[in-house]
């Protein structure tokens, strides 16, 4: 029998009610779309007890536990013991289940004759069942398999054990061959300096190190010189450059360093720092002092318009530092993505690194003429770009270039076959000539902006004994790619699929892609309904109602009318932070992004009548695609609260052994291997530590390479947008670790809140 006061379990009901209402109706639609029944039955079991609780009835309270013990087997049925997944499909009825279980409440339930809580059958099965759960999820989240391998060297470190290059080294293998910061010692990390720039805007930056100086750039390519033990400044240059400091026309990745052979060390400009500029130009100063090269070009500087026809504001710029191959500063550029047909030409052009005159250009439209197009002419427009870092080998006399594709990126139907052979590939060319020495393809007649963002990773690997200059490609797929950098022979395996075709008018798509079935792959093979992520059951409901009204066959599905999911997103996958390899243990550590995105083609005459209403049709990072029949809207997947609706982790680590392409280890990063990383990458040491500091929690991390354990970290004032980098005091002869953090202060920020360069060291008794 009932007591009085029954307002709080009326309130209770009401709550229940609430949400079971709503489940009826919106799961009976998921239902009939093909999905999970669960959220019907579910709803109907909450809004019985809903009507039992306002009648203050202990059957109420049976139709809950029914409808807790239905979601604990639907969650394990659907996700195992995914602590994420399973968590976010029990958390809410468990806590109800719990308010229901108070004292509080089933007094009001049954009054005097309230029997003992756990006397109850019910509520021993549901109790057992939920604790047990909880265990293996606590478990599943704390695992993480390691494959056991021997620590084995297989020789010595290939390239200079100065960070002489963006990736270290112009192989780019992020790899720093020190050990003095090691595994034992790596807990008394320690800052020892950090400096200012007094600079705002993004900060994507990862200097290099120079004999004892440190070299940079911000947003807006203000060039800056340190002291590589103090960070006290020496010098800055500052372009002028009146680009926006934010976004992606805020991003400076690094800047390039150059010895000329003949002159003598200390003579002016005989060591050069060079900059290439988001408002297009070249621009070479002194090592020493900062102060322009006059001999380059006209004052220090060059135009990258040069040959280039009409470019209209923001159409062209440069966010990569240039590479010295060979002798030639080889350069390429970003062109604007999604906004028209014939925009600026992608090409890429050699200079000398002494005068700045044109030493060859790539130009994959006039292909074998290097020259400046002649007088009146320019560049083949609309071409793929290299707007990433490039590579190079001068044993080889190679430049390893990473290609987009034709703009815009979503729609190829007006794409020329010559736009197509070079797009979404790694191209090695002859860096004293600027011919093609060969290619690869990585993605056919790419419409999903597949192009390759990661800087190619040259390598020497030990394969089935045999030593082999090789090159990695990793991809926005979450595919790596393993080529013979001489010729390009394919060192593992890569097969060629079947695809979904497209069903836009005058699009074509290629039968077959390229799937590296050698190496392994880090994108999820195919996406299922209990792959999808919501925190409460109405944006779960949302994102699986979303996921059945979308065309989606699997990896590679076009761009549709009705909406494509597409996954892994533009941003990859890998994105510019590329891998990082253990040059002498052959492990590479990879970074990979989970995100899916929504693509929808908009036919032309639908955007321009938006257009003419006066409102745009939000692109998001999408574009109009003008010259093309369709405008391109894609957005993140993600369900009403913004949340991605694909589960987490969405960023994750692990290392790969090189030598059998085996997984040594995997998990997410961060605050409970949640994700949520940028486009940064890592650093590997020979002291058997990887280094990150690209999660949004904002933490630099000291990982166990050959375990993935977290054994060191320290909190940054905010996530880095850059990779890091390490090196050794040539004074002082001590090992740093260093790390840029952007500033806090946004557009309206000002001196004194500027991105940071914080360096660290282990503390040294005595």
């Amino acid at each position: 029998m009932a007591v009085k006061g029954t307002w709080s379990v009326r309130i209770t009901a009401i709550v229940i009610g609430l949400i079971g209402l709503p489940m009826i109706w919106l799961g009976g639609e998921l239902a009939l779309l093909g999905g999970t029944p669960y959220y019907l039955g579910a709803g109907i079991l909450m809004s019985l007890s809903a009507v039992e609780l306002w009648r203050a009835r202990s059957g109420g309270f049976f139709l809950f536990t029914a409808a807790l013990m239905l979601t604990l087997a639907w969650a394990v049925y659907e996700a195992g013991t995914e602590f994420w997944l399973v968590g976010s499909r029990i958390w809410l009825i468990g806590l109800l289940w719990l308010w229901l279980c108070t004292p509080f409440i089933r007094r009001r339930l049954w009054g005097d004759e309230m029997p003992a809580l756990f006397g109850m059958r019910t509520v021993q099965v549901a109790a057992v069942s939920s604790v047990a759960l909880l265990l293996a999820m606590t478990l599943n989240l704390l695992s993480s398999p390691v494959l056991s391998i021997a620590d084995v060297s297989y020789g010595p470190a290939q390239n200079s054990p100065d960070w002489r290059a963006y990736g270290a080294s112009n192989a780019g293998t992020r790899y720093a061959p020190h050990a003095q910061i090691n595994k034992e010692n790596v807990g008394a990390l320690t800052q020892v300096w950090q400096a200012d720039t007094g600079r705002i805007g993004r900060f994507s930056g990862t200097p290099i190190q120079i004999d004892d100086g440190l070299y940079l750039c911000t947003a807006q390519n203000v060039m800056i010189a340190l002291d590589a033990d103090t960070g006290v400044e020496r010098w800055r240059y500052d372009p002028e450059n009146d680009t926006r400091p934010f976004g992606i026309l805020g991003n400076c990745r690094g800047v390039t360093y150059y010895h000329i052979p003949d002159r003598p060390k200390g003579e002016f400009c005989a060591e050069r720092i060079y900059t290439a500029t988001t408002d297009a130009r070249m621009i070479a100063v002194d090592m020493a002092t900062g102060q322009p090269c006059d001999e380059f070009g006209s004052g220090g500087q060059i135009s990258l318009l040069a040959g280039m026809g009409e470019v209209k504001p923001f159409f062209y710029f440069v966010s990569s530092p240039p590479t010295v191959a060979s002798g030639a500063l080889v350069v390429g550029g970003w062109v604007a993505d999604n906004q028209e047909t014939e925009e600026p030409s992608g090409v890429v052009r050699g200079y000398d690194p002494i005068t700045g005159d044109l030493l060859w250009a790539w130009d994959i439209g006039r292909e074998g003429k290097t020259v400046m197009p002649p007088e009146g002419g320019f560049y083949t427009r609309g071409t793929p770009n290299v707007w990433s870092l490039t590579s190079a080998d001068d044993e080889l006399g190679l430049v390893y270039v990473p290609t987009g594709n034709a703009t815009p990126d979503y729609f190829g139907g007006h794409r020329t076959e010559v736009m197509d052979k070079f797009s979404s590939s790694i191209v090695a060319i002859d860096a004293k000539t600027g011919l093609t020495r060969w290619h690869f393809q990585t993605t056919h007649h790419d419409v999903w902006d597949y192009d390759v963002p990661s800087q190619p990773t040259l390598v020497d690997l030990t394969l089935d004994g045999v030593r082999r200059k090789a090159v990695i490609v990793p991809t926005k797929r979450g595919e790596l790619f393993v080529l013979d950098r001489i010729t390009g022979e394919l060192l593992t395996e890569v097969t060629e699929r079947e695809v979904p075709q497209s069903d836009l008018p005058d699009e074509r798509t290629s039968a077959t892609q390229p799937f590296s079935t050698g190496m392994p792959s880090f994108a999820h093979p195919r996406i299922r309904e209990q792959d999808l992520f919501g925190i409460f059951p109405f944006d779960q409901m949302a994102c699986r109602k979303t996921f059945y009204n979308l065309r989606y066959e699997g990896p590679m599905t076009p761009p549709s009318i009705e909406g494509t999911l597409l996954y892994p997103g533009p941003a990859g996958g890998m994105n510019w932070g590329s891998v990082a390899v253990d040059e002498e243990r052959q492990l590479m550590v990879v970074n990979n992004m989970h995100l899916a995105f929504i693509i929808h083609m908009i036919p032309r005459e639908e955007d321009l009548v938006k257009s003419q209403e006066g409102f745009a049709p939000g692109y998001g990072i999408g574009g109009p695609q003008r010259g093309t029949p369709f405008a391109a809207r894609v957005q993140l997947f993600a369900s009403p609260l913004s949340l991605p609706c694909l589960k987490p982790p969405y960023g994750e680590i692990a290392v790969v052994d090189l030598t059998t392409q085996q997984i040594v280890w995997r998990r997410g990063m961060g605050w409970l291997d949640l994700g949520f990383p940028s486009s940064a990458g890592s650093i590997i040491t020979a002291g058997g530590l990887i280094f990150n500091a690209g999660v949004m929690d904002g933490q630099l991390r000291a990982i166990d390479v050959l375990t993935g354990e977290v054994i060191w970290q320290d909190e940054l004032r905010s996530a880095s947008g850059a990779t890091p980098m390490s090196y050794v005091s040539p004074k002082t002869g001590r090992q740093y670790v260093l790390v840029t953090v952007p500033g806090q202060g946004g557009p309206r920020g000002g001196p004194g809140d500027g991105p940071w360069l914080s360096g660290r060291q282990t503390r040294r008794s005595g």
